[in-house]
């Protein structure tokens, strides 16, 4: 199949580019570069064997644009990935969020049946489940309120995708909610790049690792949980990338709608990755308690069952592949891909 890949040149785009072109797959990359670096597609076509990867600069707010490249293209799915992810930033700017990752995808499914193609893969999130009613969590529990924009972007569009194929059974909508990527490529050509103070918990642990921050920050640590520190399903982003190939195949035998966890079903703490993190790497990673941050909630894991069952997918990759390859990454590049 030949794939638009919104948001192509980002963290969890850019390692599933390698895994369709392993599968046999093609690829054009559409992303803004507003939190992406082209460098990553550069690297990723010399992983695969390729001379490079055909891609435009375009913000999926741009119907022109996108009308230009479904003109020089047939595509058979897109794989969108593209959409501003930070949670913090999404409570202190709600309405760039919502103009943004909705009014975005809304113009970006338009220009999509019009040019005859009707199938997509959208990265959801754990954040939809809100606090969620039942640990593990399956795809029947039921969404609950979010706890910021960025969550909230990602559950109505889910509605907005569903609804759009109730009303054309032509189209097969595959939603993955991700729970917590991270690692990185094993070669550590590529990996998770952040733009200023990372807002995830992995490359804040590397960047401490490398010397460009002084500690981390623990936000929290009276939570209900074994070490008083938040618990979070972490996945392998290579084993997140393989959930999107599954998906494919998913959307060839006309899945109508499709919605699947995409996590391991284990558990770890804030404490559990600093630790493996150390064990693993032989590196220190000084940390200090912080108050806990609005809207965090005790724990989250998935039970990813129904992907295994439906896709054939499951992770591969456990905690100690995922601290290894994040260090690797950031190792080998400490100041992330070179400017542009």
């Amino acid at each position: 199949m030949n794939i638009l890949v919104t948001g192509g040149a980002g963290f969890i785009g850019s390692h599933t580019l390698i895994e369709l072109y392993k599968a046999g797959h093609t690829a054009v990359v559409l992303d803004n570069l507003s939190n992406s670096n082209p460098e990553a597609l550069k690297r990723v076509a010399e992983i695969i064997g390729i001379r490079e990867i055909p891609f435009y600069k375009v913000d999926i707010r741009d119907r022109e644009g996108l009308g230009k490249v479904f003109a020089e293209h047939r595509f058979d799915a897109c794989i969108h990935f593209a959409g501003l992810k930070a949670v913090g930033e999404s409570v202190e700017k709600p309405w760039e969020y919502y103009e943004n990752n909705i009014g975005g995808t809304l113009v970006l499914v338009d220009v999509m049946r019009k040019n005859g193609c009707k199938n997509i893969i959208f990265s959801s999130s754990a954040t939809v489940y809100g606090d969620p009613e039942e640990i593990p969590i399956t795809e029947n529990c039921p969404k609950g309120q979010c706890t910021n924009p960025y969550g909230w972007t990602k559950s109505m569009l889910e509605q907005v995708l569903m609804d759009i194929q109730k009303a054309d059974p032509e189209w097969n909508v595959v939603l993955l909610r991700y729970f917590n990527p991270v690692g990185a490529h094993p070669s550590g050509r590529i990996g998770e790049n952040p733009n200023g103070i990372p807002n995830n918990l992995m490359p804040y642990i590397t960047q401490v690792a490398v010397g460009k921050r002084k500690e981390l920050g623990v936000f929290g640590n009276d939570y209900n949980t074994p070490d008083g520190t938040g618990v979070r399903d972490y996945i392998h982003v290579v084993d997140l990338a393989n959930a999107h190939v599954c998906a494919l195949q998913a959307i060839e035998r006309n899945c109508g709608i499709g919605i699947y966890n995409v996590g391991t079903g284990n558990g770890y703490s804030v404490l559990d990755m600093v630790k493996a993190f150390i064990r693993v790497n032989g590196v220190d990673v000084p940390y200090s308690i912080k108050p806990r941050r609005a809207g965090d909630i005790a724990t989250c894991y998935c039970n990813p069952a129904k992907a295994k069952a439906e896709l054939g997918w499951e992770a591969n990759y456990g905690i100690d592949d995922m601290v290894r390859d994040s260090w690797h990454w950031q190792s080998q590049n400490p100041d992330g891909y070179p400017e542009a």
